[in-house]
């Protein structure tokens, strides 16, 4: 059984996203503690990126704010080597095709491996065009994790079929940020999964903020993700960020438990 695997197999689950590099990367790696003292199952990290398609205002920001303390693909891997001397939480890398392309998808896949990455999440790859990177990954024992949004209709059971580790599914239509409303088929979204591979793990991205969303999204799949409203407390405490973003993921655990 995989980390992915064992994530899913103790419950619902709670998946928090941060920025490498933002505020600092000291910071960063206190997060990580933080996050999983306060019962997080799966962290991501988001590899910073001039242009993250898939990120609203707010994710952008963070990773503006790491590329200026000159954060780069090395930094990050060192960073989780270093955290792999004190937990082994499962790590996900959040990232965009031309950061794994520049640094060569092998020799990303490699470093993945080496740093103890569970799985990679690369939302501007169509699951058509993801082959290359599922294989390379897969050879190095790194979950390549699929994405389906409420427009993947017909391609929903396709995907399903091959995905890895989890199903992301994405909330609603547009970029990451907070929001008040989700698309109204994620429910049915879900079960045409189930129908497909019903011990395929399905997590619920994208918007979610506050504990009632994550219960209700956890309550019709997997788990909850979460990464703009805790970027967000990054961005107002800086530094201080820490002990909020601790009290905050606490509450949204216990919010999908």
């Amino acid at each position: 059984m995989s980390n992915i695997d064992k994530v899913f197999a103790r419950g619902k689950a709670f998946i928090p996203f941060i920025t490498v590099g933002d505020p600092d990367i000291e910071t960063t790696e206190k997060l990580v503690y933080a996050l999983e003292e306060a019962g997080s199952d799966l962290i991501e990290l988001g590899i910073p990126f001039s242009d993250p398609t898939a990120e609203g205002p707010v994710i952008m920001g963070a990773s503006e704010r790491a590329l200026q303390n000159s954060i780069c693909t090395d930094d990050v891997f060192d960073l989780v080597q270093r955290i792999r001397k004190n937990t082994d939480i499962p790590l996900a890398f959040m990232t965009y095709a031309n950061v794994i392309f520049s640094y060569s998808i092998e020799r990303f896949a490699q470093r993945a491996q080496q740093a103890k990455i569970d799985a990679v999440i690369i939302p501007d790859i169509p699951f058509e065009e993801s082959e290359e990177f599922e294989q390379i990954f897969s050879e190095f024992g790194v979950d390549f994790i699929s994405l389906i949004a409420p427009t993947s209709r017909d391609r929903v059971k396709m995907i399903a079929q091959e995905a890895k580790g989890f199903l992301y599914c994405v909330s609603s239509l547009g970029v990451t940020g907070v929001r008040s409303s989700f698309s109204s088929n994620l429910e049915d979204l879900i079960k045409t999964v189930k129908q497909v591979r019903p011990s395929l793990p399905c997590a619920i991205g994208f918007g979610i903020s506050n504990p009632q969303q994550a219960h209700e999204m956890a309550a019709i799949s997997d788990g909850a993700i979460v990464g703009s409203a805790i970027v967000e407390l990054v961005e107002q405490y800086g530094r201080d960020c820490v002990s909020k973003v601790k009290e905050f993921a606490s509450s949204m655990k216990e919010s999908v438990s």
